[in-house]
């Protein structure tokens, strides 16, 4: 499925096909939002570790996008469990950065 296909809720299906996974194990009682954040920032760490020191040459594609997969799914699963909107608030934001960073042939001189 190509980006352009994507459903407009697709954070908000990826987010209850994580949370089905999730309690077909019995995993909702360690998925706190302090475990979860704790559990992202060792993804993050994860993927900048690849980029660590400037390799000469990039990593892997196939480990970046694994990386960047598990970062994507522990900050769904989090906004999940702390009843964050992802959908809603990155459309906020992006509007409030618009408002804060204009264009630049909008700036003024």
């Amino acid at each position: 499925m190509s980006n352009d296909e994507l459903p407009d809720d697709w954070p908000g299906q990826v987010q209850r096909e994580l949370r089905r996974f999730a309690e077909a194990r019995d995993w909702p009682r360690y998925h706190t939002p302090r475990n979860l954040i704790l559990a992202l920032v060792g993804e993050v760490g994860e993927l900048a570790e690849l980029y660590q020191w400037d390799p000469p040459e990039p990593p892997p594609m196939d480990r970046v996008a694994e990386e960047v997969a598990d970062v994507l799914i522990y900050l769904l699963r989090f906004a999940d469990v702390a009843g964050v909107d992802v959908a809603e608030s990155v459309a906020a934001k992006i509007a409030r950065n618009e408002q804060r960073f204009p264009p630049i042939e909008d700036r003024p001189a």
